[in-house]
């Protein structure tokens, strides 16, 4: 395992689509490409689709070959998880991915205000006993904030309850705009990308018999947001 390991870590650094900056490289200033992704990267001026926490990058790299018009970033700090999302787009040549190992927490380092148009949260670790940690929690929902553009959208999907219920918590604290709200997304009847995607984990939820929560929301540029006081009540 720890061979295999080490295999993907090379590989890594000969994929161009993934960026790994060093902490000191974080440590003297912004990440170089930040505010140029359009024009230095991805060569064109399409909107930027960002994936937090996006583990193999399954989500990021079938959204971008379903979506030629559009652009797709993804982060996670976990150099091996993203091989798997680097080789597909190496295989299949795909020029509208990039990846970044780095902590979501510095996402304010690598683009600037307004620069991302969408943002996808697929699954994410609920951090039972760390609400701050929580991908929806307030120090997040504030950069997330800066990122996106003004109409810009959060998109939450999870089977996690506690999850689902602290994001409707803390959209409603912070008298934010819900665009769609399920506690079971397949029962929707929706027959798109929403449902036709589908990451390792939500497979194997699904065949246990358990429900996808859906969240879509906007900050609308909202620079400060409050968690909810107390976990009791979620």
């Amino acid at each position: 395992m720890a061979k295999n390991k080490h295999k993907r870590f090379a590989e890594n650094e000969t994929f161009s689509h993934l960026f790994q900056p060093s902490a000191q490289e974080m440590f003297e200033g912004d990440f170089y490409l930040k505010g140029k992704w359009k024009s230095n990267f991805f060569k064109n001026k399409n909107p930027i689709i960002l994936e937090v926490g996006c583990g193999k990058g399954e989500y990021t790299t079938a959204l971008a070959m379903r979506n030629s018009n559009k652009n797709y970033i993804g982060i996670d700090i976990k150099g091996p998880r993203l091989w798997t999302g680097s080789k597909i787009v190496h295989e299949k040549k795909l020029n509208n991915v990039a990846f970044i190992r780095n902590k979501v927490e510095f996402l304010n380092s690598f683009f600037k205000k307004g620069e991302i148009s969408e943002i996808w949260i697929t699954f994410p670790d609920p951090q039972r006993r760390k609400l701050k940690k929580r991908l929806t929690s307030a120090r997040f929902l504030k950069i997330y904030s800066n990122i996106l553009v003004e109409s810009g959208a959060i998109n939450l999907k999870t089977d996690s309850v506690l999850m689902h219920k602290f994001t409707k918590r803390i959209i409603k604290l912070n008298n934010l705009k819900t665009i769609i709200s399920t506690d079971n997304l397949y029962n929707l009847g929706i027959d798109n990308e929403l449902t036709q995607i589908q990451t390792y984990y939500e497979k194997k939820f699904l065949e246990q018999g358990m429900d996808i929560t859906y969240i879509k929301f906007l900050t609308e540029g909202k620079e400060e947001f409050e968690n909810p006081e107390h976990e009791s009540k979620l």
